[in-house]
């Protein structure tokens, strides 16, 4: 790794203005960290002055461009504690991922970057509490289904404002589908398939100055859901058949979705696609306060039972049916036989606690689908003694809290653990007011619901999780302020939730 210094850099710039004329600034999407460990974190950028090119190249030339980048202890950059030269190549788009080592645990870091003659905005961010640390409290914002047609992302920017510690993003980061009339910001073009097209949508959606705001305030942690790719997908499995494509075709866009995926988010090398997949469940350690399993509920599930929707299927019994697929399922087991952290945190996609009426009928693209699956895991954690499961949702664009019982079926049946769903950032639009838990009086565990617009927040300590339901009136307008409609406290070794 080169080494430059902050002199070296500031005066590298002024001196690469003087001998050319300045191109159009490559930062035009922002700047982001993620997937925080006690020495390192990854930094990212992609250079774009135009990011909405139909090639999927930002205006860039057919060449490699070296990026400098810097790590401080301040917003100033006073005292520049790492820094380095990468290559953004041209064959991934000009995108970045620096892995920042040699940081010191537990530790706030500013951040930047330099190309061509410009400098990134100041990110912040954190390394993690040392692995064997008790781990200081945290707080830690969760949030999903940010569709740019369906409102503006003032969540985002009130997220940003939070100053939290870190970011859970549990999917559906963009939304692939084409543009559709009287909405609030139309997608540019038509519905995504190649790699151009992902690579510009997603250009479209990180020109947005509040999603960057909230990139550039914390550290963020992500796993993608269908919309990444495409709606309801189930492993190798289309559900939605328009438009047509050959078996070739699908396999073709899903390796362009996941491509994609990587080249805009800071996720580290070893998430990087290779062929058809890509490496996304992982773990992330707060010291021994929590252990984050992130999991991917898409790539490896099966086919949705029934041909998906809302049934009465007896096929979303079969023992054979997963929804993480049987490695996933063991790496998960395994990682919560640790009992490293004093919490046990699943970031996953799809609304896991059971919810069928009573004739059966329940939602085939949920746990509900793959119920042989859930119930597995949910006695996994029983046999290993797990103390305080948690599991947090994204997808259905409405927050839900919910206890999680051995048996659904058994309004009696023990709590083993506790699931936070928060709303969606957009999708949906503005949402109604409505508090109603729907089928409540067939699933009591179901114990809170909110149709607005949202995101969630949670503050950990050894001793007790309390959980706000952040919401805002409305998204098609800018500006709204955010309010906690609920919050509840889930207490060390009584699972369950518990007013706040």
């Amino acid at each position: 790794m080169n080494s430059i210094s902050r002199r070296t850099f500031v005066l590298g710039t002024a001196a690469a203005a003087l001998v050319r004329p300045r191109p159009a600034d490559p930062f035009r999407l922002g700047i982001a960290s993620g997937d925080p460990a006690p020495d390192s974190v990854v930094l990212w950028t992609r250079l774009a002055p135009s990011p909405l090119d139909a090639d999927g190249q930002g205006g860039m030339p057919d060449a490699d461009v070296p990026v400098d980048w810097q790590i401080a202890t301040t917003p100033t950059f006073r005292k520049v504690v790492t820094s380095g030269t990468v290559q953004a190549r041209y064959a991934d788009a000009h995108s970045v991922h620096v892995v920042a080592n040699g940081l010191r645990p537990d530790a706030e870091y500013f951040y930047r970057f330099r190309a061509r003659g410009h400098i990134s905005p100041t990110g912040r961010t954190l390394t993690t509490p040392a692995f064997d640390a008790p781990g200081r409290d945290l707080t830690m914002l969760f949030a999903c289904c940010s569709n740019l047609e369906s409102g503006w992302f003032t969540a985002y920017r009130r997220m940003a404002e939070e100053h939290a510690d870190l970011i859970l993003h549990l999917g559906d980061y963009i939304y692939e589908g084409a543009a559709r009339p009287y909405v609030v910001r139309p997608h540019l073009g038509p519905e995504v398939l190649t790699l151009p097209d992902y690579r510009r949508r997603y250009g479209q959606y990180k020109l947005d100055p509040d999603l960057q705001a909230a990139h550039a305030g914390a550290p963020w942690v992500v796993v993608p859901d269908d919309h990444d790719v495409e709606d309801d997908y189930a492993g190798t499995f289309r559900f939605d058949d328009v438009p047509r494509l050959t078996p070739a075709q699908w396999v073709t866009r899903r390796a362009a979705a996941y491509r994609a995926y990587y080249e805009h988010l800071p996720l580290r090398p070893s998430s990087s696609p290779i062929g058809n997949s890509i490496q996304l469940y992982r773990r992330l350690y707060w010291g021994r306060l929590a252990t984050f399993h992130m999991l991917d509920t898409r790539q490896f599930r099966s086919r949705l039972a029934c041909n998906g929707g809302w049934k009465a299927c007896a096929e979303a019994d079969l023992p054979a049916r997963t929804i993480t697929g049987a490695a996933q399922e063991a790496w998960l087991l395994d990682g919560l036989a640790q009992h490293h952290g004093t919490w046990d945190i699943l970031g996953q996609q799809v609304f896991f606690a059971g919810r069928l009426d009573p004739t059966g009928v329940g939602n085939m693209d949920s746990w509900d689908g793959y119920r042989a699956s859930r119930a597995r895991i949910q006695q996994g954690w029983q046999d290993r003694h797990v103390r305080n499961p948690v599991v947090l949702t994204g997808d259905i664009h409405q927050a839900w809290a919910n206890d999680l019982k051995a048996d659904y079926r058994d309004e009696h049946s023990p709590t083993v653990g506790t699931e936070l769903i928060c709303t969606s950032l957009t999708s949906g639009g503005d949402g109604t007011g409505d508090t109603e838990v729907p089928g409540q009086a067939t699933n009591p565990h179901l114990r809170f619901f909110s149709n607005l617009r949202g995101y969630g927040r949670a503050r950990i300590t050894p001793t007790q999780l309390t959980a706000d339901f952040r919401a805002l009136d409305y998204v098609k307008l800018p500006g709204a302020p955010a309010t906690t409609l609920r919050s509840f406290a889930l207490r060390d070794g009584h699972p369950g939730l518990h007013p706040f």
